[in-house]
């Protein structure tokens, strides 16, 4: 049993002793076939929405310690310029790709982002289950019924945390708000000595009338005493201002260029996924998984022209392969 389901047994059990439903996200009720079609469009608009070009604002925040002697971290702000491109659409699919574009001694260079997938009433999603593991999670058809999953992905295009919810109108604003949801420790975090090394959250997407925000509550949760458990509360609250006075061409450009090549990664994921209970590959502070730098430098000497679509490819597999060997249990 891993770290997270020791953690998520006690919990439950904790849970289950005080309020057994009052957390609980119980069933969207029947709609008449109209109004659930009106809603699964207003779902789609939104996330469409978050497709454009943007100023980007990341403004992260630890809070409240919940351990003995822990000093949170100063708040951190930086921010950049970043285009999000649809992919694909198949009606119940919606994946977009964020580039960020960057300006350094008068020239813009593109770094692949993160990317994000939505799908319609799945039947199960890919969740952080464990350091440098992701598990399917099953879900039935009363808690699947009317809601999506969101899938994001590291800019290799390997997973980093999934969960699903609905979208729904509070005080006015519609959001979606996903469950509970584990995540590795993004590079801010990984890259120093910490009591923490993984995130238990909810996140939160809404659009404004000039863009989006994606809003974060995290645990960041470490070992203490040999259980894991809370050390820091965190807030995140990314804002995309629409905005695309700066060269959103070059990221255009890094997209045609590198396309097919990316597309073949995703499918050679997808593929070890289905093919091995999910993935289970080493990471590095620095760049995510242990191939991530090799396969992003492939990607640059494919637009540079030094390597070819099919060369990178054919690298790209082989350094997938030979690092998710692993089979998940159920795989």
């Amino acid at each position: 049993m891993t770290r997270i389901a020791r953690y998520l047994s006690a919990a439950a059990l904790a849970l289950a002793a005080a309020t057994p439903a009052a957390l609980a996200h119980p069933p969207i009720p029947e709609r008449p076939p109209v109004d659930e079609q009106a809603a699964f469009e207003a779902d789609r608009a939104d996330i469409l929405a978050m497709a454009g070009d943007f100023r980007v604002r990341f403004d992260m925040q630890e809070s409240t310690p919940w351990i003995a002697g822990y000093t949170p971290l100063e708040r951190k702000v930086s921010g950049g310029h970043e285009s999000v491109r649809v992919i694909e659409d198949t009606g119940r699919k919606i994946v977009l790709q964020h580039l960020l574009v960057v300006e350094m001694d008068g020239q813009s260079h593109v770094i692949k982002h993160w990317r994000q997938d939505w799908e319609y009433e799945p039947a199960r999603y890919l969740a952080y289950s464990d350091t440098g593991e992701w598990a399917w999670k099953a879900l039935d058809e009363r808690q699947r019924r009317g809601r999506w999953s969101q899938t994001v992905y590291q800019v290799d295009d390997s997973p980093r945390y999934s969960s699903y919810g609905e979208f729904e109108t509070q005080g006015g604003v519609r959001r979606w708000r996903s469950h509970w949801t584990w995540r590795p420790l993004a590079r801010r975090d990984a890259i120093r000595d910490t009591p923490y090394d993984r995130y238990y959250g909810i996140n939160r997407h809404q659009v404004s009338p000039d863009g989006w925000i994606h809003w974060q509550d995290n645990m960041k949760m470490g070992e203490v005493g040999g259980e894991l458990q809370p050390v820091v509360q965190e807030y995140v609250l990314n804002t995309y201002t629409r905005f695309s006075d700066y060269n959103t061409g070059a990221a255009d450009d890094y997209w045609g260029a590198t396309k097919d090549y990316w597309a073949a990664i995703r499918a050679e994921w997808d593929a070890v996924a289905a093919a091995k209970g999910g993935i289970a590959i080493e990471e590095e502070a620095q760049t995510g998984t242990v191939i991530s730098g090799r396969l992003l430098e492939i990607a640059d000497e494919i637009v540079a022209g030094t390597t070819s679509v099919a060369s990178g490819i054919a690298e790209a597999r082989k350094l997938i392969g030979d690092n998710t060997s692993r089979v998940l249990a159920g795989g």
